[in-house]
C-alpha cells in the first residue's frame, strides 16, 4: 500500500481527534523508526515517554513471545503469577505497600481519585472529597481527569465538568496552603509538569507539599505517569526530594509500549479499597504484566536510570550552549532524559522542521520543544540531534 492511499485513508476513517504529521511509521528498532516511503528517523519523542528502552528491544519481544504462547488473559477473580512479580517489583523498589493494575495513565489517576474520596470520607468526614491540583498540569483525558486537569483547552466542549476540584499555581506553595480546608481529600501533582511545559519546581516545593498533607490530613498524589520508571535520572520523580508520596500512578513505559497503568499505595491507604469497591477487566493480566516484568527488570538492571541522568545532562548542556548562541531559546530545563527548550516562539514549525530532517521530537505546550528519547539513545544520537535541531534554527534565521 502506498503512503498517499494510506494517509488519505486515514482522513477517512478516523475520528479527527489528532493532529497526526503526515507520514505513516511502519517499523522500529531501538531509537529509529522508519515510514511507508523508507525514510529513517531519529525517535526523539519515544511515543511521548513510553518506549523507555526503545522498539523491540530483545528481552521485551522476548517476553511478549512466551507471554503470549502461555496465557493471555484471566480474570482478576484468579490470582496469576507474572501480576504478583510485577506486584512485588513495585513495592520493593518503591515507597508503596500495595499496587491495583489498570490499563492507562488516566484509569490510574481515576483509580487514586476515587481512592483519596474514600480514604477521607472514611477516615475523616463524607464531605470531605475535594482535590487540589495545579495549572498547567495533565492528568488524562477521562472526564475526572480531565477536570483534574490544570489546562482549559483540554476541557472546552466537555463541560459540566466534575466537582470537587481546585486548581493553583504550580510550585506555588502559599497558593496551595491557602487553598487547602477541611474538605480537602488529598492534592494531586506532578514531579515535574510534562504536558505542560516541562516545568521542574524548586527544591523546596515537594517537601513543602508532604508537610501540608501531613498538617492537614490529605493525601499526597504524584501523578508520575510521564515522569516514572527512570525518565528523570531516578527510578521515580519523586526521589529527586527526601520525601515520599502517599499514592503514585504510572503508566506510559512501565511495559514499553503495551498498554498498562498502575496505582501503588501506602498500606494504611490501600486497606480503603475493599473488595468489589474497584476493579479493572483488562488491569495486570498475565500477558501485560509479564511485558512490564521484563521491562520493568531491564530498567532497573541495566541501570537506565543513571544513563538517563548523564545524557540527559550531556544534552541540556548542548542545547545551554546553544541558547548562547541563539536568543530563540528562552530557556532550557528538566532532568534525565525529560527536557524542554522554551522558545520565544511557537514550537510547532521547529518540530515539523526537525522531521523533514529525520529528527521526531514533541512539544509542551505552545513553546517547548521537548525531547524525550529512549533511556537506551546513546551520545552519538545525542549529538546528532543537537546538530539537527542546531541546523534547523540557522535555517530559520532564529
Amino acid at each position: 500500500m502506498d503512503t498517499k492511499t494510506l494517509l488519505e485513508w486515514s482522513a477517512r476513517y478516523h475520528t479527527p481527534n489528532y493532529g497526526r504529521a503526515p507520514i505513516c511509521i511502519v517499523r522500529g528498532e531501538g531509537a529509529r523508526l522508519w515510514d511507508s516511503d523508507g525514510r529513517e528517523y531519529l525517535d526523539f519523542t519515544a511515543g511521548i515517554a513510553v518506549t523507555a528502552l526503545g522498539h523491540c528491544h530483545p528481552r521485551v519481544t522476548g517476553a511478549i513471545r512466551e507471554a503470549a504462547a502461555t496465557l493471555l488473559h484471566v480474570s482478576n477473580l484468579f490470582h496469576t503469577a507474572p501480576q504478583i512479580h510485577l506486584a512485588k517489583l513495585l513495592c520493593e523498589h518503591s515507597f508503596a505497600d500495595r499496587v491495583f493494575f489498570c490499563n492507562s495513565g488516566a484509569e490510574a489517576n481515576e483509580a487514586a481519585l476515587k481512592l483519596a474520596r474514600k480514604y477521607a470520607k472514611e477516615r475523616f468526614a463524607s464531605d470531605r472529597y475535594e482535590v487540589i491540583a495545579t495549572r498547567e498540569s495533565f492528568h488524562g483525558r477521562t472526564l475526572a481527569t480531565v477536570t483534574a486537569t490544570g489546562q482549559e483547552k483540554y476541557q472546552h466542549g466537555f463541560e459540566p465538568l466534575m466537582p470537587g476540584f481546585k486548581h493553583v499555581p504550580y510550585n506555588d506553595l502559599r497558593a496551595m496552603a491557602r487553598a487547602i480546608d477541611n474538605r480537602t481529600a488529598a492534592i494531586l501533582v506532578e514531579p515535574i509538569q510534562g504536558e505542560g511545559g516541562v516545568n521542574v519546581p524548586d527544591d523546596d516545593y515537594l517537601p513543602g507539599l508532604r508537610k501540608l498533607c501531613d498538617e492537614s490530613g490529605a493525601l499526597l498524589i504524584f501523578d508520575e505517569i510521564q515522569t516514572g520508571v527512570g525518565r528523570t535520572g531516578r527510578l521515580w520523580g519523586y526521589q529527586h526530594s527526601d520525601i515520599e508520596p502517599d499514592i503514585m500512578t504510572l503508566a506510559k513505559a512501565l511495559a514499553n509500549g503495551v498498554p498498562i497503568g498502575a496505582m501503588l499505595a501506602r498500606e494504611d491507604v490501600a486497606r480503603a479499597l475493599t473488595a468489589g469497591s474497584h476493579a479493572s477487566t483488562f488491569g495486570g493480566t498475565p500477558f501485560v504484566a509479564s511485558v512490564a516484568l521484563a521491562a520493568l527488570s531491564t530498567v532497573i538492571g541495566d541501570k537506565l536510570p543513571e544513563r538517563a541522568d548523564r545524557l540527559g545532562r550531556g544534552l541540556m548542556d548542548g542545547l545551554r550552549a546553544m541558547a548562547r548562541r541563539r536568543s530563540i531559546i528562552r530557556e532550557v530545563r528538566g532532568r534525565g532524559l525529560l527536557i524542554g527548550a522554551e522558545l520565544r516562539q511557537a514550537a510547532g514549525p521547529v518540530v515539523d522542521a526537525c522531521r523533514e530532517r529525520g529528527l521526531l521530537v514533541l512539544t509542551a505546550g505552545e513553546r517547548v520543544l521537548r525531547l524525550a528519547p529512549p533511556l537506551i539513545v546513546d551520545e552519538q544520537d545525542c549529538q546528532r540531534a543537537l546538530d539537527t535541531i542546531d541546523a534547523v534554527l540557522d535555517a530559520t534565521g532564529a
